[in-house]
């Protein structure tokens, strides 16, 4: 079926173009005066009305319909041609890049806008998904990978952030000078802080759903050792997910009363997710159990509802999901896990539409820019400083484990892009540069880390999260 979908996908482009190209060569030319005409003076007529604007130009402008064509088969495509790679986790990353190409062939903003909101449901799927992926161990066992991961942080913490700043000046010079810097008021700088906070945690983060497959099939590791390096992951990716939630508020309102009562929210949100956990843990299962032909919807509308109620309550719902997956993360039936009951519409639909309508809302010039330069050097210094983090093990490549880092990238460029109207003038003119900045970086270091590691097993899929 992928090469039916590749097949179908690059037909449908290429007759597009030609049609595109027919188009434009058949268009009448505009009429031109002559002497005869100039001479015959014409009646006088009444004032036209001013044209319409005429659409951006663009070299292959797709319509609402054929931008649910190319979705559906690239959503078919990529997953099984990644996975005959014997790199399934490239998904994401290549889902990414389609989108920027597409951001750049559609017209319409209203279809971009459609997109982004249907992302905003995978967005808040992938979370669940994330949180699912986290089965906390017990904490005498976790205290261990805990402090690794924080070594692990801490060290790359200060480069990235001087990175960030760099990035930052680097493009608001063009829109501000010194003595905007200097004269903005402790609240901005907090912002600005919280900034690169938030691209720090993002990229010293490890996405577990990326990089379990991987895991489960690495070789030269007993169980024992194997145990140990998914406890950092699982800490990795837990500590990034804390960081991201207090960042993102930060970076919204700054450092006010306001974060503390938002704050104060999310902490009873879990409190109260946490208690409802086995009444909720209960009705999943017995949805699994009794529901047939709707299983799928029911569980999907469940996640919903409760994230509907946590942002009511103050909590936003997306985060909502994290605490709801992180409390079924040990739910399943039959040895199936509750991620592969709702793969049909979040792994197969609504979370590549996610990562599609991000790359889409990156701007396409920006690639060619001084700001991939930027990133492509960013991505490795990071890695050379990592290949250092096994001292006196040169053949140890274990920590490419921890390097796959995407979706965390994916949610932090999302939370920049959502705020960037947060009442900081630099930072709104500044915000797309910025989250291209990042979610470059995070590609330039997720996929040579997935490409350097083993290539992935039939056996190590059997317990990562199904996107075929």
């Amino acid at each position: 079926m992928s090469r039916v979908a590749c097949i179908l996908l690059g037909a449908f482009l290429s007759i597009s173009a030609l049609a595109q190209a027919e188009g434009n060569s058949t268009a009448l030319p505009s009429p031109e005066t002559n002497s005869t005409t100039a001479q015959v003076s014409p009646p006088p007529a009444l004032p036209e009305p001013p044209p319409k604007p005429s659409p951006p130009d663009k070299f292959l402008g797709l319509n609402y319909l054929e931008v649910v064509i190319v979705l559906i088969l690239l959503i078919m495509a990529v997953p099984d041609v990644c996975r005959r790679a014997k790199r399934p986790a490239l998904a994401y990353s290549v889902f990414v890049l389609f989108g920027i190409t597409l951001g750049n062939l559609i017209p319409d903003e209203k279809v971009k806008a459609m997109l982004v909101e249907a992302g905003r449901i995978g967005f808040l799927l992938l979370l669940f998904e994330v949180g699912l992926e986290i089965q906390l161990p017990s904490l005498r066992e976790f205290v261990a990978p805990l402090k690794k991961a924080a070594r692990w942080k801490a060290w790359q913490y200060p480069a990235i952030i001087l990175m960030t700043a760099g990035v930052f000046t680097y493009t608001a010079l063009p829109h501000a000078d010194w003595g905007e810097f200097t004269a903005a008021d402790w609240g901005e700088k907090i912002q600005w802080i919280a900034v690169a906070v938030l691209a720090a945690s993002a990229l010293t983060g490890c996405s577990v759903g990326m990089a379990h497959a991987a895991w489960h099939g690495y070789p030269g590791l007993d169980s024992e050792q194997r145990k140990k390096l998914l406890h950092v992951m699982v800490a990795l990716e837990m500590i990034t997910i804390l960081v991201l939630a207090v960042t993102k508020e930060i970076y919204k309102a700054g450092l006010s009363s306001k974060v503390a009562l938002v704050l104060g929210g999310m902490v009873l949100v879990v409190a109260l997710v946490t208690v409802a956990a086995k009444p909720i843990t209960r009705l999943f299962q017995f949805i699994i159990d009794r529901a047939t032909h709707w299983r799928v919807h029911w569980i999907v509308l469940l996640v919903l509802v409760v994230s509907a109620v946590g942002q009511r309550l103050g909590l936003s719902g997306e985060k909502t999901a994290f605490v709801l997956g992180l409390c079924m993360s040990r739910t399943h039936t039959g040895g199936v896990d509750l991620e592969h009951y709702i793969a049909p519409i979040s792994q197969r639909l609504l979370i590549p539409v996610f990562f599609i309508a991000l790359g889409m809302q990156l701007e396409w010039r920006l690639l060619f820019s001084e700001l991939a330069l930027f990133a492509l050097a960013a991505a490795f210094l990071l890695m050379a400083f990592r290949s250092r983090f096994n001292k006196g093990k040169p053949k140890d490549r274990t920590f490419l484990l921890l390097c796959p880092n995407l979706t965390l990238v994916a949610l932090a460029a999302n939370v920049l892009l959502e705020g960037a109207s947060a009442g900081n003038p630099l930072l709104a003119q500044t915000t797309p540069q910025l989250a291209t900045w990042l979610v470059l970086t995070g590609l330039f270091i997720t996929v040579p880390a997935i490409f350097r590691l083993p290539p992935e097993t039939e056996d190590s899929h059997e317990d990562a999260p199904a996107m075929t």
